[in-house]
């Protein structure tokens, strides 16, 4: 054989030990860490609510924007098979502590929705709210737990930002001026977390190994609680079934009740520019 075949051969064959040793490599480290992940699909069962069509023609402007577009109100975002999205999921209990991210978690008031529906936040991360539209929003967070607030947001590209500091599992954020302007935030204390998105998956990563409830949330049926075993290097499925008969009440979600005087909004003073001073 000649000596360039057998090199050859030679590299392939250290090549594959190599990778082989690399792969288990990282599988002794998974299982060395002692974390796990956990994955699943949420579904409703019963039968798809429809979604009220939002009328924006309450602010001209509102409408202007939209024009031409159905613009519905997604109580419940479903599929036609009933994968749900916008499912708030966390892992429930204490865990050791680690920093929040630096990066912000951000929402946007885009064509006088809030998007998207449902974030999650770290305590101790910052929530930033962005207006893209050229007219007057504001953004009021409402909590149980000392997370809320309150402010205006006159101009496009203005960002707000506010620093949540309690785990709430949801605050729910308004458009007070647009009353149908909603978005929920969860806060947690840890990383494990997600949202499910349009398939009605959800995945999260690096949960350490033992037993723990999980918690779903979605704003229409509430809460569902299931227990999991978590083991390490491996990943646990877990899925949700609402069946559309779930009565959670307010959820635990903070609302106002405002006055008639109050929710009467002059829409056309609201987006007129500020007076100049003689």
């Amino acid at each position: 054989m000649p000596m360039s075949r057998i090199l050859l051969s030679l590299a392939g064959c250290v090549l594959a030990v190599s990778l082989t040793s690399h792969g288990h490599g990282r599988a002794a480290a998974a299982q060395a860490s002692g974390r796990g992940t956990i994955k699943g699909h949420i579904r409703l069962t019963g039968k798809l609510p429809g979604n009220p069509v939002i009328r924006m023609g309450m602010d001209p402007m509102c409408a202007s924007i939209n024009s031409g577009k159905r613009t519905v109100q997604e109580f419940v975002a479903a599929g036609l098979d009933g994968s749900l999205a916008n499912v708030f999921v966390t892992v429930q209990g204490s865990f050791q502590p680690a920093p929040a991210p630096a990066e912000p978690v951000t929402l946007d008031q885009r064509g006088c929705i809030y998007a998207p529906r449902v974030v999650g936040v770290r305590a101790g991360q910052t929530l930033q709210v962005r207006n893209s539209d050229d007219l007057l929003h504001n953004v009021h967070g409402l909590s149980a737990h000392g997370n809320g607030f309150n402010i205006s947001e006159p101009r496009a590209g203005m960002v707000q930002q506010f620093h949540l500091k309690d785990e709430e599992v949801m605050v729910r954020v308004k458009c007070d001026i647009h009353s149908w302007m909603t978005a929920y935030v969860g806060v947690v204390n840890h990383p494990y977390f997600a949202v499910s998105g349009g398939t009605g998956q959800f995945e999260i990563a690096n949960v350490p190994t033992g037993t723990h409830r999980i918690q779903a949330w979605q704003e229409r049926y509430g809460p569902l609680v299931q227990t999991v075993r978590v083991r390490a290097g491996a990943a646990t499925t877990v899925d949700f079934t609402y069946t559309g008969n779930e009565k959670p009440g307010n959820a635990g979600i903070q609302d106002l009740v405002l006055p008639e005087s109050v929710r009467a909004i002059d829409f056309s003073a609201s987006h007129a520019p500020p007076q100049q001073r003689p």
